[in-house]
């Protein structure tokens, strides 16, 4: 059986004590996409969204999101965070975004939630500054492509 860590011996929510880890190297890379209106995609790239620059709001706020993200989870430890890219590919045929976060840091605890939360905030920003001229966009699979660091080692998704 799995055992989560967050779970003290009678079952009970803890914040992990990472007191007596060594601290690593880590890095976390997630990814999500934005699915909307190729013309909605079109009016992203072309700088046409009456908001302003959707790419550069939702890296600001991605980036901003990740360090803040123990703030919002509440069994997330506080990080000094090393790194923090956000990167945007759009696919104008299909009316897609995708976004991907990379998080670094050196410390007892990964970045795992850092990442996503970077990539979920970006991706909700996309929507708040679209949503006027797209009541159809969809988020969709938020998720963890690779991590390194720490005790577990290396996760790479296979897909």
């Amino acid at each position: 059986m799995t055992e989560f860590t967050h779970l003290d011996k009678k079952n009970k929510s803890r914040m992990v004590d990472v007191t007596a880890k060594e601290p690593t190297f880590r890095v976390a890379v997630a990814e999500g996409k934005v699915l909307m209106k190729p013309t909605t995609v079109k009016a992203i790239e072309e700088g046409e969204v009456s908001k302003g620059d959707v790419f550069g709001v939702a890296k600001i706020a991605g980036i901003m999101a990740a360090k803040r993200t123990s703030d919002m989870i509440p069994m997330c430890h506080p990080l000094e965070l090393t790194g923090i890219d956000i990167h945007f590919s759009s696919h104008r045929k299909s009316g897609a975004i995708t976004i991907q976060s990379r998080v670094k840091t050196f410390g007892r605890t990964g970045v795992e939630m850092e990442a996503l939360t970077a990539v979920s905030t970006a991706a909700l920003t996309i929507y708040d500054m679209c949503k006027s001229a797209d009541k159809e966009i969809i988020l969709s699979d938020i998720k963890l492509m690779e991590k390194s660091g720490g005790k577990s080692g290396i996760f790479i998704r296979k897909e």
